[in-house]
């Protein structure tokens, strides 16, 4: 990342989602490309990217955390964190040649997402 990191206040709402079923390396993806924006910031990058299973968890969380912030302007808030952890691990078996059987790991994971209010003004340049 570049050198351009907006110093951010105290916590102003959080959000969770859990039991989200898809593994947490797809929600990542998409947490560090909205992590330190702004939230109007946010839902454009989210509108314009194309992960169809993270896009859509990634988006609800967001606007369920501007709605805890009970905030006026909600474009004044800031992504200060966004993290998605594991979750339980659903185990399958799935046949294979010789008689075999395989495991398959559906996995899931829980993202949280806390919104903070900007100190300092805007990006340093």
């Amino acid at each position: 990342m570049a050198g351009k990191k907006q110093k951010v206040g105290k916590t102003v709402a959080t959000a969770k989602a859990r039991f989200q079923v898809m593994g947490p390396r797809k929600i990542r993806y998409v947490a560090d490309l909205i992590r330190g924006k702004t939230v109007g910031e946010a839902q454009v990058m989210l509108s314009l990217l194309h992960r169809p299973s993270a896009v859509p968890v990634v988006s609800r969380l967001l606007k369920s955390a501007v709605a805890n912030s009970q905030h006026d302007n909600p474009d004044d808030l800031v992504v200060a964190r966004i993290w998605a952890d594991g979750g339980p691990t659903m185990k399958r078996w799935r046949p294979r040649a010789f008689g075999r059987s395989a495991r398959i790991r559906k996995r899931m994971c829980h993202v949280t997402i806390e919104l903070a209010e900007p100190v300092g003004g805007m990006k340093e340049a």
